[in-house]
């Protein structure tokens, strides 16, 4: 018996000793053992789901204590208060803020605060009124429960405007309904909306045409004249001031070539032929276009008043024009109007363009010949 009495006691001696080892170390883990501890309140506003008493107290990701005791407001019940155990050095301020995360995709929640200004700390609590920190709102709302309620504000909009999305469905059928209708004259309409912005292959087909110079040119000068003719682009109407090759099915009334165009607008076109046919005929140091800095002796004006292709009856290029040679004094030196004509063997844009190219070279011929015979006639040019 007495072997029996000893074993017993030794027994129930190791089973303290167990005991006893297993509370002083969840009294270190959780109640801080040596390490004094400042008690707070947190107040928080609504669900502060996965916080349990023991759970961890974080300031700036660091645990500085635990969670040792949760408890509802009565006077307010949709709030909770959290009493929380931290190490007495942890700089707990009036704008410390404070909210709940979780600690890994699967772990449980944690109280995190976050370090406010550099004010003096709020004093710990001692006894049973320690001080209060106030969560941010929606601090103990998780991502499901913040899901959730999106889903039922979402929900909650469409049921309010459910007769409205009905009509706005049913007007998308009848539309679908239409296009379906329709569909044959979709690519038209789009092709049409092509080309009228531009896009599409279509203005890479259309053929550009140049003018040509004078067909015939005097002799050029034994020696370089001592006069400047400058050659301003020539005036004419709007309708003329264009790239498009034009025709007169009736009088008053001009079309354009389908599918043609110059290769600039008619009066820059024309400017630079007259340029090239003096430059042709050896005057090339004795003609420019209007440049800032250069002064000319004479100037060369041109009006346009007819360049297009009739077809009244038989097709026919028809080109008219005033020319007015100005001297330096602003005086007319001489005036003349050229007309020239010539018959389009076809009614195609090539055969349009190689009739007008007949009626310009002739004219621009007559036009050399008038011009440098009449600035010849004039006095020599006295230069200082």
């Amino acid at each position: 018996m007495e072997t029996r009495a000893r074993y017993a006691l030794i027994g129930l001696f190791m089973l303290a000793v167990i005991l006893a080892s297993f509370g002083f170390v969840y009294w270190l883990e959780n109640k801080g053992g040596f390490t004094q501890r400042a008690n707070y309140q947190i107040r928080f506003e609504g669900s502060v789901s996965g916080l349990l008493v023991g759970s961890t107290v974080l300031f700036n990701g660091i645990k500085v204590g635990e969670v040792t005791d949760l408890a509802l407001n009565p006077e307010h019940p949709q709030q909770v208060i959290a009493t929380v155990a931290v190490d007495r050095g942890t700089p707990i301020g009036t704008d410390t803020l404070v909210s709940i995360e979780t600690q890994g995709l699967t772990g449980g929640a944690a109280v995190a605060m976050t370090g406010g200004s550099a004010a003096p700390p709020m004093a710990p609590g001692e006894g049973a009124a320690p001080p209060v920190l106030i969560a941010k709102a929606g601090a103990g709302q998780d991502w499901t429960q913040a899901a959730r309620d999106a889903f039922q504000h979402i929900d909650g909009i469409l049921s309010d405007n459910s007769e409205s999305l009905h009509d706005a469905i049913a007007n998308i059928d009848t539309f679908s309904d239409a296009l379906a209708r329709n569909s044959d004259k979709v690519d038209g309409i789009l092709a049409g909306l092509e080309r009228m912005t531009g896009g599409g292959t279509s203005q890479a087909e259309i053929p550009v045409y140049d003018l040509v110079a004078a067909s015939t040119v005097p002799p050029p000068p034994a020696e370089v004249p001592s006069w400047l003719l400058v050659v301003p682009e020539p005036t004419t109407l709007m309708g003329f001031n264009t790239d498009k090759i034009l025709l007169q099915p009736a009088t008053g009334e001009s079309v354009p070539v389908p599918h043609a165009k110059w290769s600039d607008n008619l009066p820059a076109l024309f400017q630079e032929k007259v340029i090239q046919s003096f430059e042709n005929a050896g005057y090339a140091r004795s003609v420019s276009r209007t440049r800032e800095g250069v002064t000319g002796d004479y100037q060369l004006l041109i009006d346009i008043r007819r360049f297009h292709v009739s077809t009244l009856s038989e097709p026919m290029a028809e080109i008219d024009f005033v020319a007015k040679i100005l001297g330096q004094d602003g005086k007319i030196i001489d005036a003349r109007s050229f007309q020239a004509s010539a018959p389009a063997k076809g009614t195609d844009a090539q055969a349009y363009v190689a009739a007008i190219d007949e009626a310009s070279g002739k004219v621009l011929s007559e036009l050399l010949a008038w011009t440098t015979d009449a600035i010849g006639a004039e006095p020599p040019l006295r230069r200082s």
